[in-house]
Parts: C-alpha cells; sequence; structure tokens
C-alpha cells in the first residue's frame, strides 16, 4: 500500500514573513536566549535566520524533555511548592510521570495578576453577547468572586478530586465557576446548553457531579431558548448531585432548591483572601470528553500541572500573547477550546467570551466582535473563513482590524484560498496560524509559530515540546509523504487517565495499539521539506483507491470551492465482493441546481486540480451534512451506515448536531445492503 500528498502546484514562496522587528520583539525569541543562557540550549544563530533558530530549539525540545520543560517552568515562573524530585520520571507512553514531588494550583497562576496594581483593574474577561456591548470583568472582580465562591464550595462540602459541572454558555459566570473548582482542587467538567439532556447525562453519569452550575436557558441566533425542562431533568437523573447554583440568564427565578448565583459570589464590603489548594502536579483539573459519535464518550482526564505548563508554552510563546493582548476564540464550552481559550488568563491577556451565534445578526458578526474587543488574536474556524469567503464578506475595508495581529483557525484544515483570502481581505501582514490538535491534549501538536514565515496550506511547524512526525505502516517516519500522525514523546497535558477505565484498557486502546509506546492520533499529515505541516484529514476514515490513501480534507478544499456547493462530505466503502465504492455527498448552495452541471464541475474541479483517482464514483445531493456537536463531519459513522449498519449501532444521536440528517444515508445503506444479498451490485451506477 502506497500513500501519496495530492498534486499540488510548487508554492512561489512563503505567504507572509515576520519582519525582524516582528521577530527580535517575539517573547519566543526571547525565550530562545533565556534557554540557551540557562538551560543548555542552542544559542540563536543571530544570523537572518528565524527558520534555522527555531527548528534547533525544536530539537533540543524534544532531545532534551527535562532541560525543555523545566526551561519553562522557570520563564513563567511557575510555582512548584517544595519542589519536584526531577522533571520527568519516567518517559513511557502512556504513564509517563512529570514534576512527582511538586504541587500546583492552576487557579492561582491565573489570578496572580490581580496582584499587580498595573493590571488590577484592567479586564481580565470581555463578556459580548447578541444584544450588548462589551462588558469588561476586572482582574480584582474576578478574584474577588472567585474567592468567595470558593469559601462557598467548601462550605458546601466540596472537597479536592469532587467533580463539578456547568451546563452555561461561555459567560464570565463559567469561567468564575471553573476557576473556583480549580482553587479547591475539584474537577470541573463542562457542557453547553444546547446539548439536549441525552448528551449532557452521557458525560455527567460518568463522573458523578457533586455540584451543577447552570442557565435557565441562552439567547442564540435572535431567539432565547428556555432549557428549564432540560435543567430539571438534569437534577433528577445525577442523584451525586449535592447542590444546584442557578444563573437567571433568561431573568427566571431559581427552582426549588437551588441557590442564586449572585448569592454564592457577589463580593461584600471585604471580601475573603484567595485560598487556593495546593495539589500533586497530575491532580485532575478537568475532564473533557471525546464527540462519542459510536458510543459514551471518552471521559479524558487532564492534569492541574501539565495544562498549566503546556498552555504556559502554547500561549505565551506560540500564540506570542501576554499582559495587554486581547485573546478571542469563537467557542463554546462542549468543546476544548473553551478550556483553551480561558487559560489566556494564565499568561496576563485579556479573554473575550462570547455568548451567542457566530453568524448573528451577519455573516461577519466574529469580525465585528475582533473589531469592538480589539482583538489581539482572533481564532475561529476554518469553516467560518470559508463562508465570509462565499458570502462576501470584506473584514478589512468594513472594519479597523488594525489590533490584530494573528487569525487563528482549527477544526478543520484551513484551505489553502483561506489562507490567501485573508491574507487578501484582512491584511497582507497578518500572521495566519493553522493550527492542529485535539481534545486529547487540550492543546496543538502544530501550529502558530511567531517567528516563522506562512505557507498557504501549510501549518507553520510542530510545537516545542512535541516530537511530532507522520510515520508510514513501518513505522518509518517520511518527509514530503502523507503518514500518520504520531507524537512519539510524552506530553505534560496527555491524558493522566480516562474516567472508569480499568487498568488503562480504552486509554491504550485509543491511541498506542498501532505503534506500541507511540501516540497515534488519527489524521494523516505531511511533514514537508522545510519544516511545515500539512492536515489531510482523518485516517480512521481513510479514502483507499487502488492501494493508495487519500485525505478528505483535500477533496473538500476543492468542492467547496466551488459556488454550486456548501458544504460536502466524501466517504470509502469497502464492498463484499472486494470492490470499492466512494461517493460524494453536498449540500447545495442558496439557487443552486442539482443537475449534470453540478456533477461534471466537481468531477473536473478534483480531476485537474487533484488527481483522477480524488474523482468520486457519485455525486449525492442531500438536504444537510451531519456534525457532531463540536462541528465535525461525521464520516465514520456516515461510512457505517452506508455499510448496511443499523442507524442505532452507527452512530450516538445525542452526539449529532441534526440525527435527522443520518436517516437518508440509513436508508440508502439499507438499500445496498438489499441490493446486495439480492444480487443487484451497486445501489447507483459510477460517475466521473
Amino acid at each position: 500500500m502506497t500513500t501519496t500528498p495530492p498534486d499540488r502546484a510548487a508554492a512561489p514562496g512563503p505567504l507572509w514573513q515576520p519582519s525582524p522587528e516582528r521577530v527580535a520583539a517575539a517573547r519566543l525569541t526571547r525565550f530562545h536566549r533565556f534557554a540557551a543562557a540557562e538551560h543548555g540550549a542552542p544559542a540563536p544563530s543571530g544570523a537572518p535566520d528565524p527558520a534555522g533558530d527555531y527548528a534547533a530549539l525544536h530539537r533540543w525540545s524534544v532531545g532534551e524533555p527535562e532541560r525543555f520543560w523545566e526551561a519553562i517552568t522557570r520563564w513563567f515562573d511557575v510555582s512548584l511548592g517544595e519542589g519536584p524530585e526531577r522533571v520527568l520520571a519516567d518517559a513511557a507512553m502512556p504513564g509517563a510521570r512529570w514534576f512527582p514531588g511538586a504541587t500546583v494550583n492552576y487557579a492561582a497562576h491565573a489570578l496572580r495578576w490581580a496582584d499587580d496594581p498595573a493590571l488590577a483593574e484592567e479586564p481580565a474577561l470581555l463578556a459580548v453577547d447578541e444584544e450588548r456591548p462589551p462588558r469588561p470583568v476586572s482582574w480584582r472582580e474576578l478574584r474577588d468572586r472567585v474567592a468567595v465562591l470558593a469559601e462557598e464550595m467548601r462550605r458546601l462540602g466540596v472537597a479536592p478530586g469532587d467533580r463539578v459541572c456547568g451546563y452555561l454558555p461561555n459567560i464570565p459566570e463559567a469561567v468564575v465557576a471553573f476557576l473556583a473548582t480549580a482553587a479547591v482542587g475539584a474537577v470541573w467538567t463542562s457542557c453547553a446548553p444546547d446539548f439536549g439532556a441525552r448528551s449532557v447525562l452521557d458525560r455527567f453519569r460518568q463522573v458523578e457531579p457533586v455540584l451543577l452550575f447552570t442557565v435557565d436557558g441562552y439567547r442564540y441566533g435572535g431567539k432565547e431558548h428556555d432549557r428549564g425542562a432540560t435543567v430539571a431533568e438534569l437534577r433528577r437523573e445525577l442523584p451525586s448531585l449535592r447542590a444546584t447554583v442557578y444563573i437567571p440568564l433568561l431573568g427566571t427565578e431559581p427552582p426549588a432548591g437551588a441557590l442564586a448565583w449572585d448569592e454564592v459570589t457577589t463580593p461584600g464590603a471585604h471580601p475573603p483572601a484567595p485560598a487556593y489548594r495546593e495539589v500533586p502536579f497530575d491532580h485532575p483539573l478537568w475532564v473533557l470528553y471525546s464527540s462519542g459519535t459510536t458510543g459514551l464518550p471518552k471521559a479524558i482526564v487532564q492534569s492541574q500541572g501539565g495544562i498549566l505548563v503546556e498552555h504556559l508554552k502554547q500561549l505565551g510563546l506560540h500564540c506570542d500573547l501576554g499582559p495587554g493582548d486581547r485573546l478571542y476564540w469563537y467557542t463554546s464550552t462542549g468543546w476544548m477550546m473553551w478550556n483553551f481559550l480561558v487559560s489566556g488568563l494564565l499568561v496576563g491577556a485579556t479573554v473575550v467570551v462570547h455568548d451567542g451565534s457566530p453568524a448573528h445578526p451577519g455573516p461577519d458578526a466574529q469580525w465585528r466582535i475582533a473589531e469592538r474587543t480589539r482583538a489581539t488574536l482572533f481564532g475561529t474556524s476554518a469553516a467560518y473563513i470559508t463562508a465570509c469567503a462565499k458570502k462576501d464578506v470584506h473584514p478589512a475595508r468594513d472594519m479597523d482590524l488594525s489590533a490584530t495581529r494573528c487569525v487563528a483557525t482549527t477544526g478543520s484544515p484551513l484551505p489553502p484560498d483561506g489562507f490567501r483570502w485573508l491574507h487578501e481581505e484582512v491584511g497582507a501582514d497578518l500572521w495566519i496560524a493553522s493550527v492542529s490538535g485535539g481534545t486529547d491534549v487540550c492543546s496543538c501538536f502544530a501550529g502558530a509559530v511567531p517567528t516563522l514565515p506562512v505557507h498557504v496550506g501549510e501549518l507553520q511547524a510542530p510545537c516545542l515540546g512535541t516530537d511530532l512526525q507522520a510515520w508510514d505502516p513501518a513505522g518509518r517516519a517520511v518527509v514530503d509523504e502523507v503518514g500518520e500522525l504520531v507524537v512519539t514523546n510524552p506530553m505534560p497535558s496527555m491524558p493522566v487517565r480516562f474516567w472508569n477505565d480499568p487498568e488503562d484498557r480504552r486509554y491504550r486502546e485509543s491511541y498506542f495499539e498501532t505503534y506500541p509506546g507511540v501516540w497515534r492520533h488519527g489524521d494523516w499529515i505531511t511533514v514537508t521539506r522545510h519544516g511545515g505541516v500539512v492536515i489531510h484529514g482523518r485516517s480512521d476514515s481513510t479514502l483507499n483507491r487502488q492501494g493508495v490513501r487519500m485525505g478528505s480534507a483535500d477533496i473538500y478544499e476543492v468542492v467547496e470551492r466551488l459556488p454550486q456547493v456548501q458544504e460536502s462530505l466524501v466517504v470509502g466503502v469497502e464492498l463484499p465482493d472486494g470492490g470499492y465504492w466512494m461517493p460524494l455527498f453536498v449540500k447545495l448552495a442558496e439557487g443552486a441546481a442539482d443537475d449534470d452541471a453540478l456533477r461534471a464541475a466537481v468531477t473536473a474541479a478534483l480531476r485537474t486540480e487533484l488527481s483522477p483517482r480524488h474523482v468520486p464514483d457519485e455525486v449525492v445531493v442531500v438536504p444537510g451534512i451531519p456534525h457532531t456537536l463540536t462541528g465535525k463531519r461525521l464520516e465514520v459513522p456516515v461510512k457505517r451506515l452506508l455499510q448496511g449498519t443499523a442507524l442505532e449501532r452507527a452512530v450516538n444521536p445525542g452526539s449529532v448536531d441534526d440525527v435527522a440528517l443520518l436517516a437518508s444515508f440509513a436508508e440508502l445503506g439499507a438499500r445496498r445492503a438489499a441490493d446486495s444479498a439480492g444480487g443487484g451490485g451497486p445501489a447507483a451506477p459510477a460517475r466521473g
């Protein structure tokens, strides 16, 4: 079996290059000098070669992990209690033990900026919704509210290790509740209020929370959505709960037995001094969840210390953020990017929390918020950038985005046209950071590097401390070829375990079964000769034509550039007779027609821009593309449905944004299975 990248025209050179002044001012550059002087890193060359300097620093960071991570803790002044026995006691995966003997508290680091007289009255948070102008929450107010709530939680009997859950939108109250949970050493977990009761219970029941923070409803797209019935069901179906704290976002009264938010968080004339429980470095900080498309979501446990040092590195060095900067990333509390966003507090940045639709009142809504909040770094999804290009949004023409140095994207690979659109429509001196990581590590494997050039269609480089490689099936590293994304060294934010996973069986099966001792993430990537990374799509939904493996992301990039197509989904289905069927499902753009001209355009674009192998056997127009609740296309469940798997076995309905969309795929799969059993062959002829 071979692997090949799609045919691509040779890039003429970087789309963007940081100026020498920008490189010199980057926190990454200053850290490099510090690490060289104090911790044995290779010294910066002094030549105008930031790419060579970064490559040398990266090699050192993965070759000398103990020195690198000690340098991170020193650079960011991480308090480790009485001190660790060593940095890394066991480098085996899974099971690496970071900073044994150290004690930490995440909340103490996030709120220490309130003690700086120059920052205390500056905004730690800027709250944005669909109705009101941005509302600041100062560092002092945030610290005081956390201190009051943490004291109340202790009074309620919440102890270190207890689980606390939030059914909350992206609002300041969610940040306060999370930080108070961390302050007492309890374990945070959250879902967004657009999740239905079944989806929430599939997650929260696993961890048996003792305290629930909830809203009465939320506003989205100009409408109010009452969640009173769902909240009542959560309280009824979570017998471990000792108390519920109620936030009246829609103005309703607390239900019987619930505590009112203001009663447990309002500082008096003399608010209590913050009290932070020091916990072991590997003590759980939060539980995140996988999408759970084919069963119960995996309950992923990450540690206070591991997240602390990983996010300091990622936000302080790779995102180049610090006091005075403003971080806005459109997300919800049901996605790991919310946890990443809140960690902007660790480096002293102001965090913008946006509660509302990403496209209300218009498709430029997120750009308007970046303008109003003077965001230094604006993070969004690749899908949003593609939608803006199709809907004729012109950010630089219509808005003042002079404060925004970087636009970052995640959720799916940013296609080359997305890079070009940002460069042309936002600014020629814009740093574009396409990043990739996952809920599994709550961080990035590759992405933003402020000192490196940006090449169209590529993530800039693997992140420091992450030995990311592309491997062939034999476990050999390949360059300029498609391979499996693997990480060959431990990262501090890797899960310490899954909840209720005896002997770590499910954890090992998820990441370490293919290459024992090496993390296999499930993405196809290419590592380029100049050190960039191209993401091709999920390897567990691999397209395989004539022994050649292809990434779905490359097909989406080409097809969704066509004006007739709003969104698409492609799968490859192995047939019982040894054949292979690769249909492409498309949702049409408004006004587009389902006709032969559409199919001819799709075929011509894929044949010309990629290869004949990338042309689907059939183009099928569907009313919509199904996604997980966090917006990822359901490639694997759709493939299973087309292979004849029953809907209830192919997907967990509670993990899907619109389960009704899957019915047509299930019907097609059942029809194909019946045709095959009756000797009728494929349900539809091949096209292209």
